[in-house]
């Protein structure tokens, strides 16, 4: 499939330009445990926001509030202006949403998985659901349960979108799919579906999926936002150096603005947050000089701000 079976995209209209999600200094605990502590996040029309952190950061808890799921105690949730806690036909009656766990009736076909999921939303287009049907090479007669896991993500992916939702959200969409489902499917339908001026919001591991398609990343770290910008402005403010000593260094260099060191003797490769002219300074000052100055990609950034000590 290709981003060319899917609808024309649309332009937003100018009223429209809103915020969809906004999340303020929310906190949730289990036991003693912050899931989540003090996240503020804001997420506009319009947007591919990409969510990213290790397992046990808070990714599905966080998406489990937007959901109504779980109730705020802490801090506020608000989804297209609504509580969807306490207005959650106003809430998900306008969001896709596809888990991780691919929550399908497993005794269904997909002819009765898209007769059940009309009668649950008035905005559901049939003709979309059929073109996402064939597009996806589902057999409408087949049941859930004799799927592969691809082709229950196809059918989860047919459910969350045939309504045409302001918001879709997707955990860990890629979980268990091969390179061609990822880059065929999942791509070409959030960009689509971003630019009809509807809105993304997906968590992921695959950082370089990431890349490709979100406009926005946030960085959840032990439940608390680590980082949250412009994907752009992200990848433009980062840069990996290789520095090359005059004398073999016993120890890691102390370094301004280093993320992460790594190497040995004479050859270290940094990754920095873009202190670069303090970086070459105190280089210089140990004897260093930069062979090598790349832009990191976003896994690369992830994983050095993931090994940063506790500050």
């Amino acid at each position: 499939m290709s981003s060319a079976t899917l609808p024309h995209a649309v332009a937003a209209k100018p009223a429209e330009a809103q915020t969809i999600v906004q999340v303020e200094h929310l906190t949730r605990r289990f036991g003693r445990r912050a899931a989540l502590d003090d996240v503020s996040l804001s997420i506009r029309r319009g947007m591919v926001f990409g969510l990213v952190g290790e397992n046990g950061a808070g990714k599905t808890t966080l998406i489990r509030h937007l959901l109504g799921l779980l109730r705020a105690k802490q801090g506020s949730v608000r989804v297209f202006g609504l509580d969807p806690v306490l207005d959650p036909v106003g809430v998900l009656g306008r969001v896709g949403y596809l888990s991780e766990d691919r929550d399908l009736p497993d005794w269904m076909t997909i002819t009765q998985l898209i007769r059940y999921n009309q009668a649950f939303y008035p905005a559901w287009d049939n003709t979309f659901a059929e073109r996402l049907r064939g597009d996806f090479e589902l057999d409408p007669d087949q049941q859930i349960r004799r799927m592969s896991r691809g082709q229950r993500a196809r059918a989860g992916l047919l459910a969350a979108l045939a309504h045409r939702p302001d918001l879709l959200v997707l955990d860990e969409p890629s979980s268990g799919l091969d390179p061609v489902v990822r880059g065929d499917i999942l791509t070409a339908i959030i960009r689509t579906v971003a630019d009809e001026g509807r809105t993304v919001l997906f968590s992921s591991h695959l950082l370089d999926e990431v890349e490709r398609v979100a406009d926005h990343v946030a960085f959840l770290r032990h439940g608390r936002v680590a980082l949250s910008a412009p994907l752009s402005e992200i990848l433009e403010s980062h840069r990996r150096l290789v520095l090359r000593f005059a004398d073999s260094q016993s120890a890691r260099p102390e370094l301004p603005g280093a993320l992460s060191l790594s190497g040995a003797g004479h050859e270290w490769t940094v990754v920095t947050n873009g202190q670069i002219d303090a970086l070459r300074a105190a280089a210089a000052r140990l004897g260093a000089e930069i062979v090598d100055e790349t832009a990191p990609s976003l896994d690369e950034i992830f994983v050095a701000r993931s090994k940063m000590r506790e500050a």
